[in-house]
């Protein structure tokens, strides 16, 4: 028989077992040994013949077609070695018997190694099978870009300290990858916060910057005046563009590269500050004829209120504007509401990856109250964990790549700002920092957010997933009132160790008990909480 491209030389040898069985259900583990050539792209194949059925499988790609099973190897799991092994696991029903199919081939060729029999003992499973959180890999969805804060739009830049609890990754330092700054229409304001950027990338880990314009300059606009919003004069739309390219530049010659640059915080909204209009066809109008103008950087349209489609639709329609942009923008507010806390279809279909930029609440304090600086206040850790970390999680669900908190340093923020009046310490991690980092810290750049399942033992947690740098990272929320303890996490494939970090009322980023094996942890996910559990590959 000749050999197929890609197949073993030799041959191969195939161990299957079934690691676990209960009544209607088993999970099995795979590995095959290629004893030639390596395998670049390789298909395992085998029968079974007492009516089993796969379901779930974690470090390949799995099908069955009447009796016929179909295994391939999928991206993170790379080519069989020269007489290497790739090992992979599913789980699967059955009734009556379950016997171990005897012989397997390798695109299409048969191993000519056996297989030994496994007939482990039935035993009692959880509700729904074995694990109460499955991670699949293979199904993946958006790249994360990061999360992070806004530093002070109009007050005193941030302490070489306080950028470094916020962008930091060592202990009570909180892993924010994104900074939002304030691009001034007054050139001579630039430089206030040069330093604190320089840190933020100097210090931190993959830190980007997004640069936010809340006017142009009085004098280009309809009413002469920074606030109370006026549009853009559309004579002075060529030197709006070298004004937002010649800060990129003024920031690149101080060692600060900005990632990306916004064309407006909130076209649709002109309050008394700083502020300036524009309609959607305007915005499109700019960045068509003018976005090539503003280099070194990508450029993001344009951050309205509640994600209003009407201010980033006519962009994505046209292919010239298009173009000229990276990110489409948007704030939280009433976002929710208004049906946009989902997938923004028409963003996806042009691969522009969605930022939430700005959201702020701080209704816990009632009008002004000294309870922040407190971290075991209810109606603070009650806001956090409903409002906050839960549009998070909304947000990462929605396939956005980011979420940008307001003000960084605040009283009822990530870091105190030290105003008597909230009980803040100046510079010191709050609790809602500590909850925000659960994700920032652990959830890097470049990760991207893959599917997973629940047993109905884990319905109350909610629950997202990413993949990279060799890790599996699993964000839990339990906004429910009771634990969930013994909750068994399926990882992909077996890993080599699991850290588990819990936010709670009473505990910040606290390093959690974890009982691994093989592809499994098993953690106690306290009620009223937010955790990380961060699995090595």
């Amino acid at each position: 028989m000749s050999v197929p491209a890609g197949a073993a030389a030799i041959g191969c040898s195939v161990d299957y077992s079934v690691s676990s069985q209960w009544q209607g259900g088993f999970g099995a583990n795979v590995s095959i040994t290629n004893h030639g050539d390596a395998v670049t792209s390789w298909t395992l194949t085998w029968n079974y013949n007492a009516g089993q059925t796969v379901t779930q499988a974690w470090n390949t790609t799995l099908t069955q077609s009447g009796t016929a099973v179909t295994a391939r190897n999928v991206s993170y799991n790379g080519s069989i070695p020269t007489n290497g092994t790739v090992s992979f696991g599913f789980n699967g029903s059955w009734a009556g018997s379950n016997p171990d199919p005897l012989t397997f081939a390798l695109n299409g060729v048969d191993c000519t190694g056996g297989t030994t029999p496994t007939t482990p003992p039935t035993t009692t499973p959880p509700p729904n099978g074995p694990a109460d959180v499955t991670v699949n890999s293979a199904t993946t969805y958006q790249t994360v870009d990061g999360f992070g804060a806004a530093q002070s739009i109009w007050g005193s830049a941030w302490s070489t300290t306080d950028t470094q609890t916020l962008v930091g990754m060592g202990a009570n330092q909180l892993g924010l990858s994104i900074v939002r700054t304030g691009l001034s229409p007054v050139s001579s304001e630039w430089a206030t916060h040069v330093n604190s950027l320089k840190t933020a990338k100097s210090y931190g880990s993959n830190v980007k910057i997004l640069a936010s314009p809340w006017t142009a300059p009085a004098a280009w606009k309809t009413n002469n005046s920074r606030v109370n919003g006026g549009k853009l004069r559309t004579d002075y739309y060529d030197d709006y563009a070298n004004h937002l390219n010649s800060y990129v530049q003024y920031m690149r010659g101080q060692g600060v590269t900005i990632d990306v640059t916004s064309v407006q915080n909130e076209p649709d909204w002109h309050p008394d500050y700083d502020s300036m209009d524009w309609s959607g066809t305007e915005l499109r109008t700019f960045v068509r004829d003018q976005g090539a103008r503003v280099q070194n950087t990508k450029l993001m349209v344009a951050e309205a209120v509640n994600l209003n489609y009407n201010f980033t639709d006519p962009t994505l329609n046209d292919s010239t504007a298009r173009n000229n942009i990276g990110y489409i923008g948007g704030h939280l507010y009433g976002t929710e509401e208004s049906g946009r806390l989902r997938p923004y279809s028409l963003a996806e279909q042009h691969n522009k990856p969605v930022w939430m930029t700005e959201w702020n609440l701080h209704a816990a304090d009632g009008g002004g109250s000294n309870i922040w600086g407190n971290p075991a206040n209810t109606a603070v850790w009650n806001e956090t964990l409903d409002d906050i970390m839960r549009t998070v999680h909304k947000s990462m669900e929605a396939n956005w790549s980011a979420y940008i908190w307001w003000y960084g340093k605040r009283y009822y923020s990530f870091i105190g700002d030290g105003e008597s009046a909230y009980g803040t310490v100046a510079g010191a991690p709050l609790k809602r920092g500590y909850a925000f980092s659960q994700y920032a810290k652990y959830v890097r750049p470049g990760y991207q957010r893959v599917a997973l399942t629940k047993s109905s033992k884990a319905s109350p947690l909610e629950v997202t997933a990413y993949q990279g740098d060799g890790k599996i990272t699993l964000v839990i929320l339990n906004r429910s009132n009771s634990a969930v303890n013994n909750a068994v996490i399926q990882a992909p494939r077996t890993v080599s160790r699991a850290e588990h970090y819990l936010t709670s009322q009473n505990a910040n980023a606290a390093s959690q008990p974890t009982s691994v094996n093989g592809a499994q942890a098993t953690i106690n996910v306290g009620a009223r909480s937010i955790s990380t559990l961060v699995f090595t590959l």
